[in-house]
Parts: C-alpha cells; structure tokens; sequence
C-alpha cells in the first residue's frame, strides 16, 4: 500500500488550531504502518468524550467545540480519520473501504487503551463510530451522535441498486453546483418514497468520485460559514487550475480544511469514502446487521442530537429511539445548524453533551 503523509508545513497557518499532536501507528491488511493523528485536550482525570468526525474535514472541526467542553472538565480525544487531517493518506481506492475504516480505528482505540468513554459522532464519525463501539462495547460508557446512522439497507430492490450503479458509473458530468443541487433536495432518513434520498445521494458518491480534485475546503466552508460567492466563485476557479495554494480568495476556515491536501493526490479518501456509505446493499451487509443487533440491547446512555435542518440526515433519530433501549428518558434534542453543526452551533453542542456526560455519570 503506498501511503502519503502532509508536511507538518501545511498546517502551520491554521487559525486556533494550537493543540499538540499525537500518533498512534497501525498496521494495514498487507502490513504497513498507517500513522493516525488525535488530539487530547483537558483535565486528564475528566470524563473523556471520544469526538469523531466526517469527510471531508478533520478534528479542526471540533477548535470551536473544545474550549467549552475543557471548561466543563471534560477531556476531549479527536482522532484525524485516515485520508484527513494530520493522518496518513493511503493513495489508492482500493485501500479505502468500510470495513478497512473501521478496522484502522479499532486498532487505534485498543493501542491507546481508551476507556470509560463517551462517543461523539457526525456523518462518517458516525458510521465508523458507532461500528467502534459495536466491537468495543467494554471501553464506552455512554453514546451521543448527530447528523449521522448506521445505514443498513438489505431490502432496497434489485431495479433501484441497478440504477444506482449505472448512475454512478456513467458518463454525466457534475460541477459542485449541479451536485449541490440534487442533495438539496434530500429529505433525509425515509420518507414516502425510501429510495428518493438514495437517488439524490448518488450525486455526491458520483461527484466525488468523478471530480480529481474535490475542493474539500470549499464544500467545508460553505456549509460552515456566510461566503461571498464572487470570492467563492474565484476561490474555486484557483483550485480548479491548479493553484489553489496560492489563492488569496481562501477563507480562514476554508484553508483550514484544505491544509491536509497539498496535491490532489492526497484526496483519494475524500474521493472514495462517499461510494462506500451502504445506501445500497454491498460487502458491509453483514457487519451493519450485526451492529445493529448489539445497540437492539444497548441500554447504557444513549443521545440523539442534530441540526434537524440537514436534508442529508433529517430524521436519522428516528430509527434509533425506535430500536435502541439506551434512549429512553435522555434529554434529546435538534439544535440547528445545518450538517457541520460542530461549528455553526459549537456552544449549544457543548453545552448538550456535557450535560448528558455529567448527568450520566
């Protein structure tokens, strides 16, 4: 496996990001050290929150979250995902699947011996996440997720996984405007039609997958901040040229989540994850079956918060207040914020999750 890893250099201009860094290497299937990033921050005899996030962006995303969490003395653990971040970056694909994902990190939590811990995750923090606790049920003491499942989807027809497919593999081609388009049109977990959020999905995997240079900053900073669009606009023009590390129209937050990614060629797990969420039945059929059996008798603290405004996500509480008896009688709650409520309602978040910490402790 050939693995990149970003010059510390790259993320020397990130703004409130002064956190000392640790690595913890694992080994790959074909035995390779993978070295993954994480941050601790706080009181180290605090309750600790595990706080994972998603694609494309990396701890930073957590900066705004952490000194409120510290000075409710909770220690906060927020591990890079490898491809993001200051982790290793395999380069190819193929390297890039779930159940890989999933592996990497267990790895990571058992060599670090982490214990007595509360889960926070979002978008891919979450799938990984909550598959982490499913083989790991001993280390975590409680879980809080927002914006975010364990998709798990075995009876979608043969018609609408064909499709699906075709759509993916064919020959249209999007921009990041037609793309943002059809997800936002996604009305989140079920609905009349089961399939149409499906459908719209397949945008982002194809997108994705499809465009060489993913502006991973640009799709961070939208989402997390009020951009001017004519400086957006020449932003993305920048990077669609080639140089987009010389671009005077980068926002702070934008640079930030661009740093882990000098070249294109560091975005292979930005490009490939998308395809691997389960929308559709594939290889992960399985261990999504079996996680889902372990939370049907989870009954340790259990918390649902979100934006209730992400169309990606909309609703994703449902099917956990329904199935997992850890739920039951805990504060949950939709905050606002949109899909990266992590930023936008950092205060509010914090506040939530040291509140079930404490009261559960």
């Amino acid at each position: 496996m050939k693995i990149l890893r970003t010059p510390d250099d790259c993320f020397k201009n990130i703004k409130d990001y002064p956190y000392q860094p640790h690595y913890t290497v694992v080994k790959t299937h074909d035995d390779c050290d993978l070295r993954i990033h994480h941050i601790d921050e706080g009181p180290k005899d605090g309750p600790i929150l595990l706080a994972m996030h998603g694609q494309p962006v990396w701890s930073y995303l957590y900066s705004r979250m952490i000194p409120y969490l510290v000075n409710a003395g909770i220690r906060v653990i927020a591990p890079d995902l490898p491809g993001y971040g200051k982790s290793d970056k395999p380069s190819a694909r193929e390297d890039y699947s779930y159940q890989r994902q999933v592996d990497w990190m267990n790895q990571w939590l058992v060599k670090n011996d982490f214990s007595k811990l509360t889960l926070f995750c979002q978008d891919w923090g979450g799938l990984i996440g909550l598959r982490m606790v499913a083989d790991n049920g001993e280390r975590f003491d409680r879980v809080a997720m927002g914006n975010t499942g364990l998709p798990y989807s075995p009876d979608v027809p043969d018609a609408v996984v064909e499709e699906i497919h075709a759509f993916r593999e064919g020959p249209t081609k999007l921009t990041i405007t037609s793309m943002a388009k059809q997800v936002r049109q996604m009305n989140g977990v079920g609905g009349v039609d089961p399939y149409a959020s499906i459908r719209k999905f397949a945008y982002w995997q194809k997108y994705c997958w499809d465009t060489v240079n993913p502006p991973a900053g640009i799709i961070a900073s939208t989402q997390m901040e009020k951009r001017n669009k004519p400086i957006r606009a020449l932003e993305l023009l920048m990077e669609n040229i080639g140089l987009g590390s010389l671009s005077p129209f980068r926002s702070s937050v934008s640079n930030a989540y661009e740093a882990p990614f000098p070249s294109p060629a560091f975005k292979m797990g930005v490009r490939a994850m998308p395809s691997q969420v389960p929308s559709i039945p594939d290889q992960s059929l399985q261990a999504q079956e079996k996680a889902w059996t372990f939370f049907s008798t989870f009954e340790k603290p259990f918390l649902c918060v979100g934006a209730g405004d992400d169309p990606i996500t909309n609703g994703f509480e449902k099917i956990f207040l329904k199935k997992v008896p850890g739920t039951k009688g805990q504060p949950h709650a939709m905050i606002g914020g949109g899909h990266f409520f992590q930023w936008r309602k950092a205060k509010e978040l914090s506040q939530v999750l040291s509140d079930f910490i404490h009261i559960n402790l």
